[in-house]
């Protein structure tokens, strides 16, 4: 048994969706979350911050002992691969779990993605998708609003800023009969509710956080890293500490606290 932490970072809200599922898949691990609020939305970065970001992030959450770490960010993920996969400490993103679940969907209709406009500029996400599924038409989408509304509380489905994002958004993948939509960026999954309201109960939601969940599960016991701890979680955030703990306390259900650690430049 290992009782080293997990490590889990975002820029924000969005990769407590992550924990949430890695949680219930191995209820006696500790976690480290740590978000990266002071730079949300990464989004909006260029491929040349993203790639500083992502190797300072990973290398806090390894200045706390970590034994393995999960980049719950798409767009950390879709620019930063090769960085999260040569790192030092096993690590993986959200990209190919996502997309190998995608591969999955039967039938010949197409899939979609969403996904922030930095991840579907940089077009990993298509990419491997085709890979895997030649032939079969893929229908990829920005939608660059979503996290500053997830970030600020617009949330709940009948939220009317929220539900006019949802629509505007995905207004061109409506009605193309679509098997399926992934979740590309981990934020997405706590709006999962309005998307579906607005796409209907026909196009299947596939969760990128869930799915790196499970292969995080699967590497960690295939590689003997398994805690039999008491599941505890630890979060740390580089913005407001009480504005996140907030925040994250309303998208839980309970109350957190988290603990303030220094803003990072891009150097």
């Amino acid at each position: 048994m290992d009782n080293r932490a997990i490590g889990i970072f975002d820029s924000g809200l969005g990769g407590l969706t992550a924990a949430a599922a890695l949680r219930e898949l191995m209820p006696r691990e500790k976690i480290i979350y740590f978000a990266d609020s002071a730079r949300v939305p990464y989004g909006a970065m260029s491929r040349e911050q993203l790639l500083i970001m992502a190797r300072q992030d990973l290398e806090l959450l390894a200045s706390f002992s970590v034994k393995f770490i999960i980049a719950a960010c798409g767009t950390v993920s879709s620019n930063a691969a090769q960085i999260i996969e040569s790192f030092p400490i096993p690590s993986l993103g959200v990209l190919k779990p996502g997309i190998q679940a995608m591969s999955r969907i039967p039938g010949h209709a197409p899939l979609g993605i969403i996904a922030t406009a930095a991840s579907i500029k940089a077009g990993a996400f298509r990419r491997e998708l085709e890979l895997l599924c030649p032939g079969r038409e893929i229908v990829d989408l920005p939608c660059p609003d979503f996290v500053p509304l997830i970030e600020s509380g617009h949330t709940q489905p009948h939220d009317p800023l929220l539900i006019e994002a949802v629509e505007r958004s995905l207004r061109p993948a409506k009605g193309l009969g679509m098997a399926a939509l992934l979740l590309g960026c981990t934020h997405y999954g706590i709006i999962a509710p309005a998307i579906r309201d607005f796409l209907g109960g026909g196009v299947e939601l596939v969760s990128a956080s869930e799915s790196a969940a499970q292969a995080a599960c699967a590497c960690l016991e295939r590689l003997g890293l398994q805690g039999d701890g008491c599941g505890e979680t630890l979060y740390y955030t580089s913005g407001d500490a009480e504005e996140f703990s907030a925040a994250a306390s309303r998208l839980l259900g309970r109350e957190i606290r988290a603990g303030q650690l220094p803003a990072m430049d891009i150097k």
